[in-house]
């Protein structure tokens, strides 16, 4: 009976090769997986920035419609926020937005005025924070 119970014990347990099969399948799986959910939250922050270039857009068409002109560029997207002091002082100013948003990567949307693509030009510069570039570098703007 002794020798019963041992082997019974012995069966009960994962041996190491059974271990290392089991390790190497999930490094697999890993490696198939992994690039994908990268490349997924890349996407997220740029249709993140695409949504708040496009709300930040909104919310400029309003103040001019309240002002009959876009906020200069020296009073930037601040103007959304907080009235401006600089000429021109906008008559008939609201509150447009509570606070303004940094891009998904971390820094402030930019404002021209005049625009370069259009009338006026809200952009984010991508994930590496220069001009151009392509992929997740790329630039996201009101002209898209």
């Amino acid at each position: 009976m002794k020798s019963l119970g041992k082997r019974l014990r012995r069966a009960a347990g994962f041996t190491l090769i059974e271990l290392m099969v089991v390790l190497v399948i999930i490094g697999v799986l890993a490696a198939l997986i992994v690039p994908n959910v990268l490349d997924r939250a890349d996407d997220a922050r740029v249709t993140a920035a695409r949504t708040d270039v496009n709300n930040l857009m909104q919310a400029l068409k309003l103040y001019r419609l309240d002002n009959q002109r876009y906020p200069t560029a020296d009073q930037g997207l601040q103007a959304l926020v907080q009235r401006p002091t600089t000429q021109p002082v906008p008559p008939n100013w609201k509150s447009y937005l509570e606070k303004l948003p940094s891009d998904p990567w971390g820094r402030p949307y930019q404002y021209l005025n005049p625009g370069v693509k259009g009338e006026i030009d809200v952009m984010s510069l991508g994930a590496d924070g220069q001009p151009g570039g392509e992929g997740v570098n790329a630039d996201i703007g009101s002209w898209q």
